[in-house]
Order: C-alpha cells, then structure tokens, then sequence
C-alpha cells in the first residue's frame, strides 16, 4: 500500500516510549503507519512515517494519488490537504510533551522542487528589529508592547508599523548600521536556507520589518527573492516613516504567490514558516503553514508548529 503522507514528530528527546505512543496516536487519528525512520543530530530527534489515510476516514472514498513536482495543482493534493485537517486536530489535542508531529502530504515532501517562504524577527533572525531600533530613541519597552500586540493580532499591522516608525523619528541614519550589527540569525537558519539551494530548491524571505536590515541578510544567505519595508531617510536622519505601502500579512500572502508563480512551482509545493498574526495568511495559502515558536493563536490555525529553537527542524518536515 502506497503512502499518502508523512507523520513527522520532532523533539528534543524522543524515547522507545515516546514512538510506541506516537504509533498508538497516529492509529487513532485514522492512519496506517509503515516504513518508519529515525534522525537527529544531538540538537533535537525526529521521527517520520509513512502512513496512508485509512478508508473511513472522512472524505477518503476517493482515492488519492499524489504528484511530484509536475508543475501543476493537482486536485488529489488538495484533496489530502483537506483530508488531513481532522488527523491533524486529533494529533494537536493528544500531542506528547515536548514532540510536535507534522502531517506532510506525500506530494509535498516528494516534489522535485519545492519553495520555501520565510517570515524574518523571530523566526530567520533572533530578534525584533523595530525593538532593536527603538531601543536608540529610548522606547524599547513601548515598542515592544506594540509589536507583541500585533504579532497577536490584537491590533492592525500596517497601523502599529506606523505608530511604532514614528518613534524613530530623529535617530541618525548610522544606528541601522548598529542594529545590523546585533541581528543575529536564528539557530539552523543558514543550515535550512543551504539544505534547501543545494537540493535546486527557490527560498524567500518576506518581512515587516526593514530592507537596510534584510538585505545585506538576504545576500549573505544568497536568497532568490526577498522583500521588506523601506525606512525614510532625509539628511542622515529617520525621518519615524515608512515608503510606499506596508508588507502586511496580504503582502506576504501576495508575495509568495507570484513568486511560486514565477518559479513555476504549484502552491501545493510550498512552505511558509512565521510566528505572527502577520503571517496567517501565507501560512494558509502554503502547501503546509509552519508556526515557529508562535503565538499561540498562530499556533492554532497552522497545519504544524516548531516550538524548537532550531529553525532546521523545518527540513524534516519537508523532506529536504
């Protein structure tokens, strides 16, 4: 019998016990585990299984047949996709401490190229960037205030952006220069974007935050496409605005479509990984939504959740 799709659970520790009762879990949320594999490399373990859909499970009278990077949507893709939604929430509600499982269609993790889109403070980069800046104006803890509240989604994105750049109105132009300096890369990062181009594999990165900060990031890493919001600069200083129109959570959802699009890559084929409310919308429109260390309202609506401080836990998931 041919797999459908992967179970991948990842942890820091995984015991005998732990996959005797991630086995029982996967049985009871309707699937059929077979070929079963071990990996990890001191950091955290991992766990994956091939498993197929059993036959009662809601939505399974049609057989499913996956593809492999054929270029096109599929309609049996999605019809997994859909399908997995009930396992999926079984999964979460009896989920082991400290173990988080993906289930990952088939389709997905076996495409020939596959495209990776990644949100940038808190999840490519340890840190908030607005918070680092407004830290120079003496508002770091009203800053960060804001930015928590909108990464919740208790407030408006493009608003809060706004509200939060004014502050910075007035700093010499020279403490972007010093905040790049403190940005710091997210444990794995460097690894996963590398795993990924090796393997012929489009990765972007897409933000909120600022492009003097991202982009010599993104040309480090040697990233395909990336975008961010451009701070106003006039005579040296900050100006506390932003140009042009904000990189919200449409955006983001906008930026990976065209882009997918452009690389001729089905969205079935796509990967999104965030930890804001300003990511939902790429993290639902991706072949599978990642949340990475995320609120827990993120956590909520994405297909799965990496609460590790490895970012390169998410090659797992994707079969990279």
């Amino acid at each position: 019998m041919s797999s459908n799709v992967t179970a991948v659970s990842y942890g820091l520790k995984l015991s005998l016990p732990d996959i005797q009762r991630l086995r029982s879990l996967l049985t009871a949320a309707g699937l059929s585990v077979g070929t079963e594999t071990r990996a990890g490399d001191g950091r955290f373990e991992v766990y994956a299984a091939d498993c197929t859909l059993d036959s009662e499970t809601p939505g399974s009278e049609t057989p499913v047949s996956e593809t492999s990077g054929s270029g096109n949507a599929s309609a049996p893709a999605s019809l997994t996709a859909a399908r997995l939604e009930g396992p999926r929430h079984t999964l979460a509600a009896s989920a082991i401490d400290g173990v988080d499982t993906a289930l990952v269609p088939a389709g997905l993790r076996n495409a020939r190229r596959k495209f990776l889109i990644l949100d940038v403070d808190s999840t490519l980069i340890q840190q908030e960037v607005i918070e680092l800046l407004a830290a120079y104006a003496g508002k770091r803890e009203e800053v960060t205030a804001v930015t928590e509240a909108a990464m919740r989604g208790e407030v408006d994105f493009a608003q809060s952006l706004h509200a939060r750049v004014a502050v910075l109105a007035g700093l010499p132009a020279d403490v972007v220069a010093k905040v790049r300096a403190e940005v710091k890369l997210t444990e794995g990062a460097a690894e996963l974007v590398a795993a990924f181009q090796a393997a012929g594999h489009a990765v972007a990165v897409v933000s909120g935050g600022f492009n003097q900060t991202l982009q010599p990031i993104a040309e480090d890493l040697g990233l395909h496409y990336w975008v961010a919001n451009e701070l106003e600069i006039v005579d040296g200083a900050l100006t506390g605005k932003v140009l042009g129109d904000v990189i919200d959570r449409a955006a983001k959802e906008k930026h990976l479509r065209e882009w997918a699009a452009a690389e001729g890559i089905p969205m079935e084929h796509t990967i999104a990984v965030g930890d804001g409310a300003n990511d939902l919308d790429m993290l639902g429109a991706a072949g599978i939504g990642i949340a990475f260390n995320a609120k827990p309202a993120v956590r909520a609506a994405a297909d799965a959740a990496v609460n590790l401080p490895y970012l390169d836990a998410v090659r797992y998931i994707a079969g990279v």
